[in-house]
């Protein structure tokens, strides 16, 4: 669609003067103020296929072709791409919501099946009623029924003070909820305690979550990872600089800026985000009997991320390949430890605070 472009040279936006179309100081173009209905739509649609045609342009390289894409923008070549916040921002918020969508179906699945205790309680009492065995017979069978009982349970209890210890409170006691109606119950039977018997601030606040939680109908090990996984994607924003400082570490030989190793840790991000949400809708698309393909599906996925890294840390820093794969090896080491770090922390916060 035609532009009509203003006569006057002064820019409307900060009055510099013009030596063409565009204003070479605030980057403004020298539009007529007043315009139809068509000539705004078209301008905004214009405007859309803009970023749309910056966004497929930086897909390619950032998935075929590893390492380039961090190459040209740290050259200048910035124009036609998309900055790397954005493109991160965009393809994490597809992956974190597709992600997250997919459990909810899961446990949507889970809750329509029959409960483990269930079954064998269904089990005990096809027993109980078989009329062909024997009472001895009976007896033994009964009792290993019992026994499988007390492994889920004993799971079971083994799942959720792991949930507790990796969120920092372990060594809290069970009774609050139980023993008391209400959190100020809790804190009047405290003030009758001498101060060495009486519990830290850790475990106070904790049965404050604990009477939050029982309010809302949670347990604690179930609150604590909703409460987790929905800010998952803030940890991993938070841990984008983190990474930078790595490979900073790792590769400082190359005498690069710490901005131009940030810039690759979220052009790498974004791959893996981006590679990995594609996989999610492969699997999604396979029949329901196909599981032996999504676990090869999930086997060449972890190959073909292994080998990106691999490669673009090769196309940006320009070593050897030995050299590149021992430099990978003890930066995942030394990102997967400091993550975890940061994941235990993040958790326990989130468990006291969230």
């Amino acid at each position: 669609m035609k532009k009509h472009y203003r006569h006057e040279n002064d820019c409307l936006n900060c009055g510099a003067e013009l030596q063409g179309h565009f204003c070479h100081v605030c980057g403004q173009e020298n539009l007529q103020i007043k315009e139809n209905f068509g000539h705004l739509m078209g301008h905004a649609i214009s405007d859309y296929f803009h970023f749309d045609e910056k966004f497929f342009h930086t897909l390619k390289p950032l998935l075929f072709q590893p390492g380039k894409l961090t190459v040209e923008y740290m050259a200048g070549k910035r124009t036609q791409y998309l900055h790397p916040i954005r493109v991160y921002i965009f393809i994490s918020l597809i992956y974190f919501l597709l992600l997250f969508s997919n459990q909810a179906e899961q446990r949507e699945v889970e809750k329509k099946q029959v409960s483990t205790e269930q079954a064998l309680d269904s089990v005990k009492n096809s027993i109980a009623n078989d009329k062909e065995l024997t009472p001895e017979g009976k007896k033994v069978a009964l009792q290993k029924i019992n026994q499988y009982k007390g492994l889920a349970k004993a799971g079971e209890k083994i799942f959720r003070d792991t949930t507790y210890n990796l969120a920092g409170i372990g060594n809290i006691k069970e009774k609050g909820e139980q023993t008391y109606a209400s959190y100020d119950q809790y804190l009047q039977s405290q003030q009758k305690l001498a101060p060495a018997e009486r519990d830290g601030w850790i475990n106070r606040l904790y049965h404050k979550k604990k009477f939050e939680w029982k309010r809302k109908g949670l347990e604690p090990n179930e609150a604590i990872m909703e409460g987790f996984k929905h800010n998952f994607p803030k940890l991993m924003f938070l841990l984008l600089p983190l990474f930078a400082m790595l490979v900073r570490f790792a590769f400082w030989r190359n005498h690069k800026f710490y901005v131009e190793h940030l810039i690759y840790a979220f052009h790498l991000h974004c791959f893996v985000f981006l590679f990995l949400t594609i996989v999610m809708l492969i699997k999604m698309a396979l029949p329901a009997g196909w599981g032996s393909v999504a676990n090869w599906i999930n086997f060449l996925a972890v190959v073909a991320v292994i080998w990106y890294i691999y490669r673009s840390l090769r196309v940006l820093y320009q070593r050897s390949r030995w050299r590149t794969v021992s430099k990978m090896i003890g930066l995942s080491f030394m990102y997967s430890f400091t993550a975890s770090i940061c994941a235990l922390i993040f958790l326990g916060f989130v468990a006291l605070f969230g």
